[in-house]
């Protein structure tokens, strides 16, 4: 494991999905396989333009205050829209085994959380649907972040700068006194690295060979845990 260079951070800012509630692994790359278990398979390519065209769907078209589990449902019911199968039982099923799965992963995270909370400021950097608050609210992860930053309530994505500005002054840190964690290298890596802002790479020994990191010798954790180790 790369050790983190620059000495300690003031602040720490995080992915949502694929991060905090996964080691590593998008939602769409955990939603393929519980689909093909719960309602059936068919070939990844035509998955995936279903759930993109259903998480593109929700884009500010949710309430701010709408949980995970009606959040994936809407997800899950798109996905089952466009592919023409699913629809009903099977659908929900896939819905309700990925948002346990996600739920009982953040809970699992809290303790960590706190203990990083008692020694650094902490905030959320996400694209998401202009729900996230609730979302953190209702897994119980909210208590330990200063600022959750929703790319449809500030009305800018990653990796554009003005997301991860947002974040920054929301903490009153600076980009060389932060470090992002994240999972993505085109949003989360190349994002913070045009602010000047550390960056660790959350990937899973499942993901070796996939397109390197932006910047050599970058930092990479294969569980969000091993953070403690390299902030040690």
């Amino acid at each position: 494991m790369t050790a983190l260079s620059g000495g300690a951070p003031e602040a720490l800012l995080f992915d949502f999905g694929g991060t905090l509630d996964s080691d590593g692994v998008a939602w769409k790359d955990r939603f393929f396989p519980i689909w093909s278990e719960e309602v059936g398979s068919l070939e990844r390519e035509k998955f995936d333009r279903a759930f993109y065209g259903s998480t593109d769907a929700l884009v500010g078209a949710v309430p701010p205050t709408l949980p995970l589990s009606e959040t994936v449902d809407r997800i899950a019911a798109g996905v089952a829209s466009r592919l023409d199968a699913g629809h009903g039982a099977p659908s929900a099923r896939a819905a309700a085994r990925f948002t346990r799965e996600t739920l009982a992963t953040l809970d699992r995270r809290i303790t960590w959380l706190s203990g990083l909370a008692s020694r650094y400021r902490l905030a959320i950097v996400s694209n998401f649907y202009g729900n996230l608050a609730a979302v953190c609210e209702e897994s119980g992860i909210a208590p330990h972040f200063s600022a959750a930053i929703d790319s449809t309530a500030v009305g800018c994505t990653k990796p554009g700068p003005a997301i991860f500005r947002a974040a920054l002054d929301a903490l009153g840190a600076s980009p060389d006194s932060a470090v992002f964690i994240g999972d993505s290298v085109p949003r989360d890596m190349s994002g913070a690295r045009a602010l000047g802002m550390r960056h660790v790479l959350l990937r899973p020994a499942s993901s070796d060979g996939a397109p390197p990191c932006c910047c050599p010798d970058d930092p990479v954790i294969r569980r969000l845990e091993d953070l403690s180790e390299m902030l040690a």
